[in-house]
C-alpha cells in the first residue's frame, strides 16, 4: 500500500467519522425542538432515502467525473451544509426542519462520495491489492462509522449543539485536505459512447441485469439485508425492557449491538487472509452461514452472552463477504461502469433493508416477534443457494475478459 493509497484511506476515516457523528447527532440535537417520535425518526429516513432516489444519478455522474473530484465536491458540500446550519444555530434560528435539510442534503452528498470512494480504489491500487486494500478501508469506515462516532457524537451534544455541528465540518475539511495530495487524474475516458445521463444509467443497469455473477451477488445481498432489516427493526422490543425476552437494560442493549460492529472490524481485518486460506468462493460461503447467525440465533435463544457471540460471529462474516464480493465486483466491472455498478447494487441492498423493516413491523404485528425471527432466518441463510450459481469456474471465466483501464 504506497502513500496514494493511505492518504485516500485517512480521507475515509475521517469522513465516515464525520457521518457517524452526525447521523448520531441529529436525532439527539432533534429533541430540544420537537418530542414527536415521527419528527425525530424521520431523521434517519431522510439520511437514507437519496439511496433510492440519487443512487442512479451518482454513479452515472461518477463514471463521468473525475472521481477524486467528485469525493472533494461531496465533502466540501456537505461540510458547508452543516455549517450553514451551525451559524443559524448559532444565533437562535436553528428548527426541526433545519435538520431535515443537513439530513436530506448530506445524505444525497454521500450516495455521491461512496460511490466515488469505492470506483477509485481500482484505480489506486493493483488488482492483486484489491482484498487488502479493501479490508483496510472498512476497517477505518467500521471503526470511525461504529466505534467512534456514535459516542463522539453523543459527548458532543452534552456539551452544545454547536459543537456536535462543527465537529463534521472540521473532519470533512480535514479529509478534503487529504484528498488534495491524493495526485493523478481519476477520469475515465468515455470516448463515442452515448452522451445523455439516461443512457448512461441504463446501460449500468443493462450490466448488472446481463452478468450472472454480478447479477446474483446484488439479489443475494438484497435478500439477505431484507432479512436484517426485518429482524433489527424489532430487536428493541425483544430485547429492551423488563418484560422483554431478553431483559435488558438500555446501555446493555448498546452494548450487545456493538458486537456486531466489534465483529465487522475483526472481519475487515481477517477477510484478505480467509480468502486466501479458502479460496473465494468456499470464503463467501463461510462468511454468508456466518452473517446468518445474526438472525438465526434470535430464534433459538434469548440468552443475552449467546447472542451476542453470534452477533460477533455474524458480524465478522458480513464484512468478510463483503471485502471479497467488493473485491470481485471491481476486478469484473469495466472500470468506465463502475460507478453505475456500484450505485446500481446499493440501490437494491439498501432498498431491500427499508422494506424488510416495514414487513419486520408488519410481522411482528400480526404474529408475534418470533415469527419474525424464523422467517427471517430461513430467507438469510437461503442466500447461501447463490454459491451454485457462483462457482470458482464462473469467476475465473468473468474475470479475464474484462479490460481494466491503467491507473
Amino acid at each position: 500500500m504506497h502513500r496514494t493509497f493511505w492518504r485516500l484511506w485517512t480521507a475515509a476515516g475521517l469522513s465516515s467519522l464525520a457521518d457517524g457523528v452526525l447521523k448520531v447527532a441529529l436525532p439527539l440535537v432533534a429533541v430540544g425542538y420537537t418530542r414527536e417520535p415521527a419528527l425525530v425518526a424521520g431523521l434517519a429516513f431522510a439520511f437514507s432515502v437519496p439511496w433510492l432516489l440519487f443512487a442512479l444519478p451518482a454513479g452515472a455522474l461518477v463514471d463521468r467525473l473525475d472521481r477524486r473530484r467528485a469525493m472533494l465536491g461531496a465533502n466540501v458540500l456537505r461540510g458547508a451544509l452543516v455549517a450553514v446550519v451551525a451559524v443559524l444555530t448559532a444565533y437562535g434560528g436553528g428548527s426541526i426542519w433545519a435538520l431535515y435539510v443537513v439530513a436530506l442534503g448530506a445524505g444525497t452528498a454521500e450516495t455521491l462520495y461512496d460511490t466515488a470512494a469505492q470506483s477509485i480504489v481500482p484505480q489506486v491500487v493493483g488488482r492483486a491489492d484489491l482484498a487488502r486494500a479493501n479490508g483496510r478501508v472498512y476497517a477505518v469506515e467500521q471503526t470511525a462509522n461504529e466505534f467512534a462516532g456514535p459516542p463522539l457524537a453523543g459527548v458532543l451534544v452534552t456539551a452544545g449543539v454547536l459543537a456536535a455541528f462543527v465537529t463534521p465540518v472540521v473532519l470533512w475539511a480535514v479529509a478534503v485536505a487529504a484528498l488534495l495530495f491524493v495526485r493523478g487524474s481519476y477520469r475515465i475516458p468515455r470516448g463515442d459512447r452515448p452522451a445523455t445521463l439516461r443512457a448512461d444509467i441504463a446501460e449500468g443497469l443493462r450490466f448488472l441485469a446481463r452478468h450472472k455473477v454480478l447479477r446474483t451477488f446484488s439479489l443475494m445481498v438484497g435478500t439477505f439485508n431484507f432479512a436484517t432489516g426485518a429482524t433489527f427493526a424489532v430487536l428493541v422490543l425483544y430485547a429492551v425492557g423488563p418484560g422483554s425476552a431478553m431483559g435488558l437494560s438500555g446501555p446493555a442493549f448498546g452494548l450487545l449491538t456493538a458486537t456486531t460492529a466489534a465483529g465487522g472490524l475483526a472481519g475487515s481485518l481477517l477477510a484478505e487472509t480467509v480468502e486466501r486460506r479458502l479460496g473465494r468462493v468456499r470464503a463467501l460461503r463461510v462468511s454468508w452461514l456466518a452473517g446468518g447467525l445474526t438472525v438465526g440465533v434470535l430464534a433459538v435463544t434469548a440468552d443475552p452472552y449467546v447472542v451476542g457471540a453470534a452477533f460477533f460471529a455474524g458480524g465478522a462474516g458480513i464484512l468478510v463477504s463483503n471485502v471479497v464480493m467488493v473485491s470481485l465486483r471491481q476486478r469484473i466491472t469495466p472500470d468506465r461502469l463502475l460507478g453505475r455498478l456500484t450505485s446500481s447494487h446499493r440501490l437494491v441492498a439498501w432498498g431491500t433493508k427499508s422494506l424488510g423493516a416495514l414487513a419486520g413491523g408488519a410481522l411482528a404485528q400480526a404474529f408475534g416477534l418470533h415469527v419474525v425471527f424464523v422467517v427471517m432466518t430461513v430467507l438469510a441463510f437461503s442466500v447461501v443457494g447463490g454459491l451454485f450459481v457462483v462457482t470458482e469456474d464462473a469467476l475465473r471465466a468473468a474475470e479475464p475478459a474484462v479490460p481494466r483501464h491503467p491507473a
